[in-house]
């Protein structure tokens, strides 16, 4: 996959701005693609040299100019076209996995506090995947939304990254809770030793 299709997918949500796509980016795309402003602004302008999309030119009396892009019928083919294509299995690499694999040797501290932080950001994450949710929903239920909605693959990106997220969450309070057993069983033995070695005044 190329940042292209994640900048013409994006689009199939209306015109927007170069601004208002990097917005439309961290909301909806941000989940599984992402990019710099910098990097859509250049994918842009290829985008529109190759005729997959088009710009207008929109003047502002208190502001610069502004081009708003529309994804065209080529662009339109294009996905297509990537959607046909073979999808090969993502390769997850993560350097917090690496670090919880090592943790028997590493510093343990550090690693509880790289998971504290991953948790705390999963959490982050969902809660605004939520309010995406009952935004999207507009107090309808599931079932009609997926029947009347005239898109659905946002819906079910949503769906995607809201059970990723949770499952980051329950991943991370689980080696946390193991990593604080841990401690306190390491802690008993020494515990011990120093009540042992105590002896008792007549």
């Amino acid at each position: 996959m190329a940042l292209r299709h994640a900048v013409l997918t994006a689009l199939l949500e209306g015109e927007a701005s170069g601004y208002q796509l990097s917005k439309r980016f961290d909301v909806s795309v941000a989940g599984f693609w992402s990019a710099t402003p910098q990097q859509l602004y250049r994918e842009l302008e290829r985008l529109e040299e190759e005729g997959l999309l088009r710009a207008r030119l929109i003047e502002q009396r208190r502001r610069p100019n502004k081009r708003a892009f529309t994804i065209t019928a080529a662009g339109r083919r294009q996905l297509h076209e990537f959607t046909a294509q073979p999808t090969r299995p993502a390769a997850l690499r993560d350097d917090l996995l690496v670090k919880v694999q090592a943790v028997d040797v590493g510093d343990r501290d550090a690693v509880r506090e790289a998971l504290a932080t991953r948790l705390e950001h999963a959490q982050g994450k969902l809660a605004l995947y939520d309010r995406l949710h009952e935004n999207m929903l507009e107090g309808r239920t599931e079932d009609d939304y997926l029947r009347d909605a005239e898109r659905i693959g946002p819906y079910l990106t949503l769906m995607g990254g809201r059970l990723y997220e949770q499952l980051q969450i329950d991943w991370c309070e689980a080696v946390l809770d193991v990593l604080a057993a841990r401690v306190r069983s390491d802690a008993a033995p020494r515990n011990q030793e120093r009540g042992a070695g105590r002896t008792r005044r007549p």
